[in-house]
């Protein structure tokens, strides 16, 4: 079976993310591909300014500091013969795995290099992009996406901040059959694990990721059997965007942080 992932190239915790995948399944992806986001003409400046309106510049500054630290380090390939990687393309490279940077992973090019890949599924990573129905409909044994709460609760952006600042004492990741609509397609797994009084965003986000590898691993071995199962979301559930200010105070009065 012949895996495309499309993820995001992000140096903090996805990194961690494809070590663990790509141990399991790194022969049968044909391409990981990082992409950078596209809507609303959005950059690199105007994330770390949003980022900033909302939890202030230290520690913005020290987001930037960490970033441009791994960028350092992936450079210098510091820790890479331990496989403690800073980037996604050094996890793919060190197993072997070609990456790509599509500009619009809806492009018709792009889509064509997919078909020539011969790709069976599709894997979303924290991919970026939204997928319009040409490429929803090119792998033969569809396109899945990892999210990060159990849905339908939690649909949108950051839900372990949201679900932190909310005070909920579980989480969970599902990995669903994408569908025109944001987080609302078919389940084919889910898991929900306890957050603990001392978690921390990043504490939390790490555990996501590591469960969301394993949930992903589970399904494709069940997609590759042909057991895989797809149920229907029930309800409405909630949606969240980027974290705002007042959101901000409220996680922090619930006594978390950041780090």
């Amino acid at each position: 079976m012949k895996i495309a992932i499309l993820t995001a190239d992000e140096p903090l915790y996805l990194p961690a993310f494809f070590d663990r995948f790509l141990v399991r399944r790194a022969a049968e992806v044909v391409g990981i591909f990082a992409c950078e986001p596209i809507y609303k003409r959005q950059t690199k400046i105007s994330m770390l300014r949003r980022y900033m309106r909302t939890f202030g510049l230290w520690n913005t500054l020290g987001l930037a500091w960490r970033v441009a630290a791994a960028k350092v380090k992936d450079r210098l390939r510091i820790g890479y013969a331990r496989r403690r990687f800073y980037s996604v393309a050094a996890a793919a490279q060190y197993y072997h795995v070609p990456v790509g940077y599509p500009r619009d992973v809806n492009a018709p090019e792009f889509l064509d290099q997919l078909r020539c890949l011969g790709v069976d599924v599709i894997l979303s990573v924290s991919c970026p992009q939204v997928f319009r129905e040409d490429l929803i409909r090119l792998p033969p044994r569809g396109c899945l996406n990892l999210h990060g709460a159990d849905l339908p609760k939690y649909r949108g952006i950051l839900p372990s901040f949201w679900m932190l600042a909310h005070g909920e004492t579980q989480a969970g990741v599902t990995i669903f059959f994408i569908n025109a609509g944001i987080d609302t397609g078919d389940v084919a797994g889910k898991r929900v694990f306890p957050i603990l009084p001392d978690d921390t965003l990043e504490s939390l986000i790490i555990r996501s990721k590591q469960e969301a590898c394993d949930l992903a691993l589970e399904a494709l071995d069940r997609l590759e059997a042909g057991t895989i199962g797809r149920k229907p979301l029930q309800g409405e559930g909630s949606y969240f965007g980027f974290p705002t200010r007042d959101g901000y105070r409220e996680f922090r009065r619930r006594g978390r942080r950041l780090r």
